[in-house]
């Protein structure tokens, strides 16, 4: 399915509008306007954040999070319009959910049960992201829950879909909480053995989107390793130590202090576009701990990313070129914002050491990530004498 099709001059500025009016709107609670089968959800909170989905992708289009004047900002970057997402020459998957296997498969194969299954390449020689009509790209159902605040959003990929075997029916649930905390739950089924790695890929720069680069934001990781990849960004296997490498983000450091180190595995990147293996210790699996944290001196935010998954992938825009004006009408310039994918690690079904997606038929495929939004009251310069 390709709904970039289905979308003529009206439903965009139609929704260009819808836009626009839900920003204006100040009420808390779960707002929805639509046009035909797109719909743009706003969800809010009593103290005034509010995370707008669209059914398209199950996206993220914008998240507005007070900074330490309790001035609201949008976070996450994005377009102003559907037809942006659809048409645009690059398409860095803003706020999508990606899928049905999240980052890279080598080679565009694996072999499930004796049987190897060929799935389109769009990365190189890789597939990446679920391929060239991945979840980014279709339309899901969705249901609205007022009493918690929430939205459903239902997708079933057919058997065949990118190549991937099994009818498979997914659920991403979108919560807010009173407490600035973005709480996404998936959940999956299957009628036959395939791999499932979904992830949430918006990208947040905490001063505000469009607001230059996020290489002063100071990072912490929760992690003690790492898997490194070869040229073409798939892993080699190896659960390499962060200990004396760029890669120790185990004590906060800004994102830009070691990114132009003379590193193998940076240039490989062109940055920060990594795997981290989290330090979850005897936590149970479906228990959230904290993969990362966030902290913008500037605006004074904090996102704390919190994971029942393994891994998470840490992208710092290396690919943005400017080319892109957001919706603030501010081009997004390279390492303009950061993403925090939350996942199993990138090739897991062709390598039998990390740990296994692979989702069986009987079986429940559940995670959750939830981001959690706060600030640090910076103290006011002291006003010198005269």
């Amino acid at each position: 399915m390709n709904p970039a099709g289905n979308f003529n001059s009206s439903c965009v500025a139609y929704l260009s509008l819808l836009a626009a009016t839900l920003l204006a709107a100040s009420c808390f609670g779960v707002s929805v306007e639509e046009f035909h089968n797109i719909r743009l959800y706003a969800l809010r909170n009593q103290s005034g954040m509010t995370v707008k989905v669209t059914n398209y992708g199950a996206m993220i289009t914008s998240i507005l999070v007070p900074d330490q004047d309790g001035k609201l900002g949008d976070v996450a970057l994005g377009y102003d319009s559907l037809e942006e997402y659809i048409n645009a020459a690059e398409k860095p998957y803003f706020g999508a959910v990606v899928g049905r296997v999240g980052n890279r498969i080598a080679n565009g194969e694996f072999t499930l049960d004796g049987k190897t299954y060929k799935l389109k390449v769009n990365n190189g020689p890789n597939h990446l992201h679920g391929g060239l009509t991945g979840f980014d790209k279709v339309v899901w159902s969705t249901k609205v829950n007022e009493e918690d605040n929430s939205i459903e959003l239902t997708y079933t990929s057919r058997d065949g879909e990118e190549g991937y075997p099994g009818n498979l029916t997914c659920k991403v649930t979108y919560r807010l909480t009173e407490d600035n905390e973005l709480i996404v739950e998936y959940h999956a089924t299957t009628d036959k053995a395939t791999p499932v790695n979904l992830t949430q890929h918006t990208y947040f720069n905490l001063k505000g989107e469009g607001e230059g680069t996020v290489v002063d934001h100071e990072m912490m990781i929760n992690a003690q390793k790492f898997t490194p990849v070869d040229k073409t960004m798939i892993p080699t296997g190896e659960l390499r130590d962060v200990a004396g490498t760029p890669f120790d983000f185990n004590k906060p450091k800004s994102i830009g202090k070691d990114i132009g180190i003379d590193n193998e595995q940076l240039k490989f990147g062109g940055g920060w576009d990594h795997n981290w293996v989290l330090d979850r210790g005897e936590a149970a699996t479906d228990t959230r701990t904290l993969a990362a944290r966030v902290y913008e001196p500037e605006s004074g935010r904090i996102m704390e990313v919190l994971t029942t998954e393994p891994g998470v992938q840490f992208y710092c825009g290396n690919f943005l070129s400017g080319n892109i004006i957001g919706k603030s009408g501010k081009p997004y310039v390279k390492r303009g914002g950061f993403c925090l994918e939350t996942q199993h690690y990138p090739d897991s079904p062709n390598q039998s050491e990390f740990p296994s997606c692979i989702l069986k038929p009987g079986e429940e495929y559940k995670t959750s990530t939830s981001f959690r939004f706060s600030t640090k009251k910076l103290p006011k310069p002291e006003k010198k004498s005269s």
